[in-house]
């Protein structure tokens, strides 16, 4: 079996895919935002009225998910096609072109930072927890979302219409050594006790996706993540050679129209140092 795992070669990748990953992997995404909001919101008491960061905001579901809690959120995406969406569905978002480490934000700005599937894309996630934990106020809170270092439902899918179709799998990029962390409770503590953040937490996320075959199919048919440049890469037979073994091989995990897989992620949280007491 080819293993597809996550990209890991920058969130640059994911230029110019923002309508196929709106209508496909966005959805998967989007599984974690309720409990990133609700753990910040445990953590600061409520949303409304706070100043929340969407780092990677991507199409904006976080985005208008926070404005609907009343935050005032400020968007910020390297891809300015991803911040066209984001604009349509969070029309009252400051939306800015902009990634990790090099954020255009003011230091100690935010009440809360949130990035949801950005960490285990980025060249270097020490770096990027760092610059997250620098626009985020004293006593605010940091909280991310990473998936797992175990192999997916989804990306068990991916490899078998790999294998199954005779495709030619474009090997993935991984960090180096010193760049990565491990994909773990215990990885993702260490990384965001490692930028100095306290009161750090972590846990596992688990949820059932569900989602249109052919709306699913519209992410690697379009380039997105790992297996869209697969796909992509392919001759037009194949890649149609590819969608047969795709549809074959979903057609016993659906139910009621819609495409059923069990879905993990991590999710950690820290809060910036206050200052030390003076005397």
């Amino acid at each position: 079996m080819t293993t597809i795992g996550a990209d890991r070669r920058g969130t640059g990748n994911w230029a110019g895919v923002g309508r196929p990953y709106s209508q496909s992997f966005a959805h998967l995404c989007a599984g974690a935002i309720v409990p990133l909001l609700d753990a910040a919101e445990a953590v600061l008491g409520r949303l409304a009225g706070c100043r929340l960061a969407d780092v990677g905001c991507g199409t904006g579901n976080l985005t208008a998910l926070a404005i609907g809690r009343g935050a005032e959120v400020t968007g910020v995406d390297p891809d300015v096609g991803m911040l066209a969406l984001a604009r349509e569905m969070a029309p009252q978002a400051d939306l800015l072109v902009g990634a990790v480490p090099a954020l255009p934000l003011a230091p100690a700005t935010f009440d809360a930072v949130m990035a949801n599937f950005v960490v285990n894309h980025v060249g270097d996630p020490r770096a990027a927890v760092t610059d997250l934990k620098r626009v985020c106020r004293p006593g605010g809170v940091v909280a991310v979302t990473i998936w797992p270092s175990e192999l997916s439902a989804i990306n068990e899918l991916w490899s078998d219409v790999v294998e199954a179709s005779g495709a030619v799998a474009v090997a993935q990029q991984r960090l180096p050594a010193d760049k990565d962390f491990g994909r773990t409770e215990q990885g993702l503590r260490e990384l965001l006790v490692g930028a100095g953040l306290d009161e750090v937490q972590t846990e596992t996320l688990a949820w059932d996706f569900a989602i249109a075959a052919e709306d699913l199919w519209a992410g690697p048919a379009g380039g997105v993540g790992g297996i869209g440049k697969i796909v992509t890469s392919q001759s037009p037979s194949m890649q149609s050679a590819m969608r047969q073994e795709y549809l074959r091989l979903v057609a016993p995990m659906t139910s009621g129209g819609e495409v059923v897989f069990p879905a993990v992620a991590l999710l950690g949280l820290g809060r910036a140092p206050q200052p030390e007491p003076r005397g």
